[in-house]
């Protein structure tokens, strides 16, 4: 079980008792997706598969917490009307970090995933351990405003290790490899926090308000990776290793990349960028997609990064392009995948980090196996 973290406190620190349990997690999930209509209990116990008993102790202890209301009263089939209660999103929030090599973004949600306060300032991940921690915690620390926050989610570039909240050797920032950031920022906020690579932040956020397919996130901004989703999952592999997209070799002699190769899709891109040719950065992104496709038959190609988004609409028909012509060649059962950019926006990133910590709240066990929060007892 979950236990608050003991150096917490405050309104602003409080986890909601509730929350601990799993089959309120499944209660407050089917809050959630009402909405504003509401749910009956009787409609929660058939839906959960929990007694109408079990569901009145638990639809009790979260409207005595303030985290459901009711939302009026419906007609019944026989008998008296029943009683509809709704989810109160501003019961609770969560943070959500962006930490890009030259840019923090920090959001709040509350917890119906709604942004509620953004904060975009300049970060200078070279800094330094100390530097870099600070400023994090004082743009989370800026968004609390007295607010119940359950904890707060981390996005950084990688690779890190996501179930102990560590990072490695960091492309171009050697110096944070085995450094304990998610222990580090726990300490300093007194929250639970949550780390995890940029890519699978924003993949996770996107994953849990679409379908549950297969697809493919690329991100390209500083560098280039890719969250991967395979049949609604995010994959993160054994060692939060999966998605180093940028750093596939596809041009033998190419430029020089900052992770000591040569022709990285990650180095043919930015490189692309910086001489301004957009339709060359678009057609190398459009190999990489295209590998990606073949490799692990995904149904869609989301695109997003501040690069990305700087030409939205080159980068898309650039990728498009290349995975029409790959889907030419395929012959039989070969298909163009649909290409898009990400509906997540410029903050796609921080919310999906946000939703790190939302994740686990509404059962979805976003948080990733067998990871504690950092500041947990256990």
């Amino acid at each position: 079980m979950n236990r608050s973290n003991p150096r917490a406190s405050g309104t602003s620190g409080a986890n909601l008792p509730a929350l601990r349990s799993h089959n309120a997690a499944l209660v407050l999930d089917l809050l959630r997706t009402a909405g504003d209509a509401g749910i009956s209990r009787l409609e929660l116990a058939e839906r959960t598969g929990l007694t109408p008993q079990a569901v009145s102790k638990i639809t009790a202890r979260l409207r005595a917490e303030g985290t459901a209301t009711e939302a009026g009263r419906r007609a019944s089939t026989g008998g008296k009307p029943r009683t509809v209660l709704k989810l109160v999103p501003s019961a609770g929030h969560a943070i959500g970090l962006h930490l890009d090599r030259d840019e923090l973004t920090a959001v709040l949600v509350d917890l119906a995933g709604t942004l509620v306060g953004v904060r975009t300032v300049p970060l200078d991940f070279g800094a330094g351990h100390d530097t870099v921690v600070e400023a994090a915690a004082r743009e989370a620390e800026s968004l609390i405003g007295g607010r119940r926050v359950l904890g707060v989610g981390v996005a950084s570039p990688g690779p890190l290790d996501h179930h102990t909240g560590v990072l490695h050797r960091v492309t171009g920032f050697p110096l944070w490899n085995g450094f304990p950031l998610r222990d580090a920022l726990a300490d300093r906020l007194g929250l639970p926090v949550v780390l995890d690579k940029d890519t699978n932040a924003a993949a996770l956020g996107l994953a849990l308000r679409g379908p549950a397919d297969s697809f493919a996130y690329l991100h390209l901004g500083t560098g280039l990776g890719a969250g991967l989703v395979l049949d609604g999952t995010l994959l993160r592999g054994s060692r939060t290793g999966a998605g180093e997209f940028g750093h596939q070799t596809i041009l033998l002699g190419g430029p020089a990349c900052g992770c000591g190769a040569r022709g990285c899709i990650e180095a043919l891109c930015l490189s692309s960028v910086a001489r301004g040719d957009i339709a060359a950065a678009a057609r190398f992104l459009g190999v990489g997609a295209a590998n990606l496709v073949g490799l692990l038959d995904i149904d869609r190609v989301l695109l997003g990064g501040r690069t990305v988004m700087g030409a939205p609409d080159s980068f898309v028909r650039g990728v498009r392009a290349v995975l029409e012509e790959r889907a030419r060649r395929g012959g039989g059962d070969a298909r163009a995948i649909p290409v898009s950019v990400t509906p997540g926006g410029p903050h796609a990133v921080a919310e999906g980090a946000a939703r790190l910590i939302l994740g686990p709240v509404f059962g979805h066990g976003a948080a990733g196996p067998g990871q504690r929060l950092a500041g947990d007892a256990g």
